[in-house]
This record gives C-alpha cells, structure tokens and sequence, in this order.
C-alpha cells in the first residue's frame, strides 16, 4: 500500500511535477533579457512551443539567437525573465532538464585520441532510455567511423557527430544550433531527413539557424530574431507573405473576361494589368483556384508564371536589410 506520501515508488511531489511538464508548452520563454556589460545580446524575447512542434529561431549572426537557447537550457542565467522547459525551471532543476532535453551547440571538442564509438557509448550511458546509436550514425552518416579517432574527423563530420550525441537521449527536446553549418548539401539534407523523423517521433525541436532553405524546410514555425529582439513570429509561409502580400500568378489570357470572376475567389487580394497579362496576388492555393476559374469560364490561362515571397524578402521588409548583411553588420 502507498503512503500518504507516495504513489507507487514516486513522491507525489514527483508526480505532480510530471503533471505541470505534461499540460505545459514545451518551451515558454517570456521577457528574457541578457547583457554582457554594455552589450544586450537579448532584449524583452517572448516566444512559446508547442510540444511536437519543430520551432525555428532564424536570424544573422550575433542576432541574439545562440544566448537565448543557452539561456533556455540552463548554460546561462538571464538577468530577467522566466523560462520553463515541459513546465520545468532550467534554473533550478538542471537534472532534470538533461532528463529531458538533448542539445547540439555551435562548438564543441573531444580529446583526440577517444573515437567516435566510445564517445557516442559515453553518451549514450548517461540514459536510461537512449536512442539506437546505430541508426542514428547511419543516418548521419557516421556508420564507418565508429573506430575512427576524434581527430581524423573532417569539421563536417564532427558536426554530424555533435547532432548524433544530442539526439543519443532520446530527448523529449532537442536544441539543435546551427546543426548544418560545415556539411556538404547532401548531409544537410540527410540531416533535415533525420530530424523530420525525430520530431514525426514525438520529439519538440528548437532550431536555431541562419539558413532560409533550412527554415522553410522544416520549421512549423519562426521566429524572426535581429540585434537581440524578435521582429516577427509566424509560419514560414506567413512570415513570407508579409513580404510582398502573398503569392503572384502571372497570365496572358486566351480571351477577354470580366475580372470579377476573379477579384470574387477568397483566395485573391488583387487583380492588375501589366500590358497584356494579367497579375494576380493572393495566398493559398492561388495557382489552382485561378486557373480553374477562368476553365470554367472557357477562358485558357497561357505563359503562368507562379512566384511566392521567401523568408529572405520577408527579413528585408522587416528589417531594411538582407540577411548577409545583418551578418557583416553583426561581425564588424
């Protein structure tokens, strides 16, 4: 029989702690501020994640991105603000946010002669419930390495090898930063593949990257990040479409036809000439719903040339500058 005290083996403390972790956001971040000296690298940063959700923090480099997940994690202290990890503060249980949270950061080393087998069986003890190592370094491409010493590993390997051991706990979170930086297009893309499984598993990822491909790719959603402070947060297709307004057809029509046939359709915001064709801006499944209008109309739609804003369009819209430059700004 449990005691008052208990249920089962758990405390009950234990058990309502896992409760809050269960009905909670994945992560909730609200007001965070961090300085160092004179500097702020994070200002007044709020977002929250949904669990199962992979979430994009996407901005140039020294924008604030990589000390708001440390902070998240536990590695640094905000000076203000709170966090919360499954409902669990970083700060004050820092056993229990490695239970649950895998993490890749930009840099990281391991003494040269260890090899990469035993450093992923090192890791791999540290859980009770670890991951298959095997698949996870054949799907990143590490499967004939595992003998191999840490120094003979090429730089992009040894990021392949840093996204393994984040992943190796089989982590309700994973914080994975910059994760692609150094390989090549074809591990990129095996790792983009890998992590749309992980999260297909039930995994929450937190994604921080500089890429746009990468961010269009596989986030559900983003958050815009510049000199510290979120700008804009949004899905990938809503962040682009604040850009220009949305999507474009571009058409010749077959014949003449009244542009209400159009302008009526939910998913058109413009109807407007240039010459002879006919541009149309709006959003969704714009494309389709033009084209099978003007069928219906016995009208042929020719020379459609389709265009849709980019995260790129959407960062210079709301911060007047293209993202290289926000990185050359931020280095010099």
């Amino acid at each position: 029989m449990p005691t008052p005290d208990t249920l089962g083996s758990e405390p009950v403390a234990s058990v309502a702690l896992q409760a809050e972790a269960a009905s909670a956001p994945a992560v909730e971040i609200s007001h965070l501020r961090k300085t160092y000296g004179p500097l702020v690298a994070v200002d007044d940063v709020s977002l929250s994640v949904t669990e199962g959700e992979i979430f994009g923090i996407l901005g140039p480099n020294g924008a604030g991105k990589t000390t708001t997940v440390e902070c998240a994690i536990g590695l640094r202290s905000p000076d203000s603000g709170t966090i919360r990890l499954m409902g669990i503060d970083p700060q004050a249980d820092k056993a229990q946010i490695h239970e649950i949270t895998g993490v890749q950061l930009q840099s990281g080393a391991f003494p040269a002669k260890l090899r990469v087998g035993e450093i992923i069986d090192m890791y791999r003890s540290f859980y009770r419930h670890p991951a298959d190592a095997a698949e996870l370094a054949g799907a990143l491409g590490l499967a004939d390495k595992r003998n191999s010493y840490y120094r003979s590993l090429s730089g992009g390997q040894q990021q392949r090898l840093s996204v393994v051991l984040a992943l190796i706990g089989a982590p309700r979170i994973a914080v994975l930063d910059e994760m692609t930086t150094g390989l090549d297009p074809q591990a990129r893309r095996a790792a983009w593949e890998l992590i749309e499984h992980v999260r297909d598993r039930g995994t929450t990822v937190l994604l921080v990257t500089h890429f746009m491909e990468e961010a269009e790719r596989l986030c559900d959603r983003i958050a815009l990040i510049d000199a510290g402070r979120i700008v804009a947060l949004d899905t990938p297709a809503g962040l682009a479409a604040r850009a220009t307004g949305g999507k474009t057809v571009r058409f010749l029509p077959s014949a003449p036809f009244d542009e209400s046939l159009l302008t009526g359709l939910p998913e058109v915001t413009a109807v407007e000439h240039d010459g002879h064709h006919i541009v149309v801006t709006g959003a969704g499944e714009l494309a389709t719903a033009v084209i099978v209008a003007l069928h219906t109309a016995g009208v042929e739609a020719r020379d459609v040339r389709m265009d849709a804003s980019t995260l790129e369009d959407a960062f210079v819209r709301l911060t007047g500058r293209h993202l290289h430059e926000a990185e050359e700004g931020a280095q010099s």
